[in-house]
């Protein structure tokens, strides 16, 4: 089976439109079907000096693996023209036009996976549409309510109980049935989706030293601990909580499968400082395939031939695997190799 991911392009602005081109001369082990506007997509090519043919994507032709050089595009324009670098609120229904249509064709299963490309959440917003990012939207498209956002860089794989919320709102969020709910999300994605038998999670504190029992902070005992007992009692193997200080040591990292940590910027630093560029952001927990990139939009690089597609073509692969390990189908080529 070769699998077929829809791609988005995502911000306009950005440099999602240079990966998804860069992406598209490689070797594929998928077919793509990139989203976006196909006139910006030609024009950006041309001032990349990439040589990738746009064809119209038809759901009628069969399934083959990508073919370096050349991308099949459905067409979603742009209300207005794209300048490389200058964000225009006036074009953030375009980025969710490209989001509901990758919803549709991987909920009919004409494509078994969705990758995505950063997208800017402030000019969404701007736009007057509450946003606050792809995991959140995606929810709610598929009308899931428990989703876990987790990002994967080779073994490490790290998973947020709380995902876009600033700092001072985390610890009202964070609760027991919460914990219990991502934990169990968690465990099935790890022994489902990546086949692995009885996985090991380890979770972090909230707070300095996992509270000092209780003398830093209430959360551990009340309600972080608790739902990690509950999570036990189910089978779950469970670790922690612990103190996020000293819980990537390479030692404990060896004996962890999954970490989940309360809030964003707990457990992506580390992430991102060991595996920037090449990790993937999955989203658990959605009856569809979603992986995206582990970066912004850098405004910025946009244009220049500057960014690095190294996120996205670890997206497209892990994407691949997913989606041959739920056919049942084992092999999957890293084009890499």
């Amino acid at each position: 089976m070769i699998p077929r991911l829809v791609v988005t392009s995502g911000e306009p602005a950005g440099i999602g439109p240079d990966i998804l081109l860069a992406a598209a001369t490689k070797p594929q082990s998928a077919q793509l079907v990139g989203l976006g506007d196909k006139t910006l997509l030609a024009t950006r090519a041309q001032q990349l000096g990439l040589d990738v043919r746009l064809v119209p994507y038809s759901s009628t032709e069969p399934t083959v693996a990508h073919q370096p050089g050349e991308l099949s595009v459905i067409d979603v324009p742009l209300p207005v023209a794209n300048h490389s670098g200058t964000l225009d609120p006036r074009n953030a229904s375009q980025v969710l036009a490209q989001l509901d249509l990758a919803i549709e064709l991987c909920r009919n299963q004409e494509c078994q996976g969705m990758v995505t490309a950063p997208v800017q959440k402030s000019v969404i917003n701007e736009a007057g549409i509450p946003f606050s990012g792809h995991t959140e939207y995606l929810a709610s498209g598929l009308q899931v309510s428990d989703v876990v956002m987790l990002l994967v860089s080779d073994n490490l794989r790290i998973a947020l109980a709380t995902t876009h919320l600033p700092l001072r709102d985390v610890p009202d969020a964070i609760n027991q049935p919460l914990i219990e709910r991502t934990l169990a999300v968690i465990n099935q994605a790890l022994s489902q989706q990546f086949g692995i038998n009885h996985p090991h999670i380890t979770v972090l504190g909230l707070n300095p030293h996992a509270g000092e029992s209780g003398h830093l902070g209430k959360e551990e005992l009340a309600v972080i601990e608790p739902g990690c007992n509950a999570a036990r009692a189910q089978g779950l193997t469970v670790i922690g909580p612990v103190s996020a200080d000293t819980a990537f040591t390479p030692e404990k990292r060896q004996k962890t499968d999954a970490y989940l940590a309360m809030f964003h910027d707990q457990g992506l630093p580390v992430l991102k400082t060991l595996g920037f560029g090449d990790a993937v952001n999955v989203t658990l927990g959605l009856p569809i395939i979603r992986t995206s990139v582990d970066h912004g939009t850098a405004l910025e690089l946009a244009g220049t031939g500057q960014a690095k597609a190294s996120s996205l073509q670890a997206a497209i692969t892990l994407a691949g695997q997913l989606a041959l390990k739920q056919s049942g189908t084992a092999e999957f080529a890293n084009p890499d190799n």
